[in-house]
């Protein structure tokens, strides 16, 4: 594939120093969540051949990596994120056959697949800890994090589960406990065991070997852990393993790596991405979702929406990896709410809005990546009642949130904000039943208003978000400002509107966006009056910046010119 080559290994000059260029830094990446793409059988499920029957809808969008949440055998008791069998496809999803058919299919339209790689734990139901549960004696039982009970018979120490309770579940058989970070049915690899870490790189050089053009690595700043000292993030030899996993599997190919990385700073996200480091690509950081959580309880309970502290955020990474490391751009993903309800406005302004929050993105320095149906401004889901929820993390919290005092209606209201099934309603199609996404009941909701955002509607509109997200992307591959230009934020404590250049040789580009639903007088600062071209607009293109001017609600733009051209 062409962006797969290696690009020229000289750095290449930007105003925020040398960068060395990679194939992925022009890219752009398509998140499928696979059981809400495409349900190609009828099951109300989707799958990998509903995934291949839409490569050509991602090719229109500009996609060059697909990627896919996991796909591997698994009970599902976290949608995939338990895997049974590395090396199988879970049935409901299809079969190796089909695997490698959509490898080749989505070759054929210069599309790599990124694989979810998620071995910080297994199932239940894997194989390996099926043997490790049999005894203290079997050559398994090192495979995952076993401990004695606790001098008081309970638990071995006070680590909590993600999910809610706590990280430790008793075996009665042999009387010991067995550590899981997330669901009872995920336990926890050794990884301080070799023969782990072995068999996991064997299994990632398989999948290698067959054609995919990468990993998204899942909560993998977990594998470092040493629970004896409560240390659940960033252990002690983290990097060490990291730098090991490159060594013995994608070091020495030209592919991606994304680690999943709840924890990381700008210092620590230098130590995975730095260009000396051989660790990863980049990682995913979340410190502009998590900030705007409640501090007592955590997402499930509404916050106002903070842009000055939103900037804030992106400026400090956008400048921490300036001329090292590389950032992952993304509003949304199978785990956080839609991106128009969180940061938008999916009622009142529901095109202008998710236009400008695409605009304000994909224009920042590094990698972006579009969550399935954001690109058509697919909206968080009205759920009303517990039962509808499919999540098991959602339904675990609302029991514990209950129980400490949140009311039910509190707690639906900050689900149905943060909850991570407003990601993973089929995805609109068109306005046929089920949203087009299947011929069956599906296995959650569809949105019901899928007869109004769909893509089949999008993609007919020249003005949609759909067709607004497609020139971001292809801007992206005809701009090296917008790729490699540095980065500086302007009006930095203005609370509604988002101002930002970047610069390379003599290019400059100015992105401004309002991200409130009022019209906003803005003064431009002296070094930003500019005469030159619009690149993109929400509304009627702006050419030139000199003295004041008016956006309107969730107006966005941006206007390429000249560092020269200013008043």
């Amino acid at each position: 594939m062409d962006q797969f080559r290696e690009q020229p290994s000289s750095g290449l000059s930007t105003a925020g120093g040398q960068i060395e260029r990679k194939w992925w830094h022009g890219s752009t990446v398509y998140q499928v969540y696979p059981r809400s793409f495409a349900d190609s059988n009828g099951d109300g499920i989707g799958d990998i051949p509903g995934i291949t029957s839409k490569l050509d809808y991602v090719q229109s969008l500009g996609i060059d990596v697909l990627w896919l949440s996991p796909i591997f055998k698994s009970p599902m008791d976290d949608n995939g994120y338990d895997i049974s069998d590395y090396q199988d496809i879970a049935p409901e999803f299809g079969t190796l056959a089909d695997f490698d058919h959509l490898v080749v299919e989505a070759r054929k339209r210069g599309i790599g697949i990124l694989l979810d790689l998620v071995v910080n734990h297994t199932s239940d139901e894997h194989p390996w800890f099926l043997e490790s549960r049999k005894g203290p004696d079997n050559p398994f039982r090192d495979f995952y994090i076993w401990r004695k009970p606790g001098p008081n018979g309970g638990v071995p120490n006070k680590l909590m589960s993600s999910f809610g309770g706590t990280a430790w579940t008793l075996d009665p058989q042999s009387g010991e406990y067995y550590l899981h970070l997330f669901s009872r049915r995920q336990p926890d690899l050794n990884w301080e065991n070799p023969k782990v870490r072995e068999e996991i790189y064997k299994m990632m050089n398989w999948w290698l070997e067959r054609g995919i053009a990468g990993f998204r690595m899942d909560v993998i700043d977990h594998i470092g852990k040493q629970v004896d000292q409560a240390i659940v993030y960033d252990g002690p030899h983290l990097h060490d393993y990291l730098q090991e996993m490159s060594r013995e599997t994608y070091g020495s190919r030209n592919v991606l790596t994304v680690g999943e990385c709840w924890s990381a700073t700008p210092g620590s996200a230098l130590l995975y991405s730095g260009r000396d480091r051989h660790e990863l690509s980049m990682v995913f950081q979340f410190e502009h979702v998590t900030r705007q959580w409640d501090p007592t309880y955590g997402k499930w309970r509404a916050k106002p929406f903070d842009l000055v502290d939103l900037k804030a955020v992106l400026s400090k990474w956008q400048y921490a990896l300036a001329e090292d490391g590389w950032n992952a751009l993304f509003w949304g993903n199978h785990d956080l709410p839609r991106a128009i309800s969180k940061y938008g406005d999916a009622k009142g302004y529901p095109v202008e809005s998710a236009k400008m929050l695409a605009t304000a993105l994909h224009l920042l320095k590094g990698t972006p990546f579009v969550y399935q149906g954001e690109e058509i401004g697919m909206t968080n889901m009205p759920f009303t009642t517990i039962d509808q929820y499919r999540d098991i993390e959602t339904l675990n919290m609302h029991r514990l949130h209950v129980e400490a005092g949140l009311s039910p209606e509190d707690f639906i209201r900050g689900a149905n904000e943060n909850g991570r099934d407003n990601a993973r309603t089929p995805m609109q199609w068109s306005k046929d039943p089920y949203g087009g996404f299947s011929t069956a009941l599906p296995w959650i909701e569809v949105n019901p208003n899928y007869t109004t955002i769909n893509a089949e509607t999008e993609v007919s509109d020249e003005r949609s978000v759909f067709n607004h997200y497609r020139k971001l992307i292809a801007l992206r591959k005809n701009h090296a400002v917008i790729v490699y230009g540095a980065y500086q934020s302007w009006l930095d404590q203005h609370p509604d509107v988002m101002v930002y250049s970047r610069i390379l040789d003599d290019e400059r580009l100015v992105v401004i966006a309002n991200f409130s639903g009022r019209d906003v007088e803005l003064t431009i600062p002296n070094e930003l009056k500019t005469k030159g071209r619009c690149l993109i607009s929400n509304y009627d293109p702006v050419d030139a910046l000199d003295g004041v001017v008016t956006l309107r609600p969730y107006e966005a733009f941006a206007i390429l010119g000249s560092t020269s051209m200013t008043d």
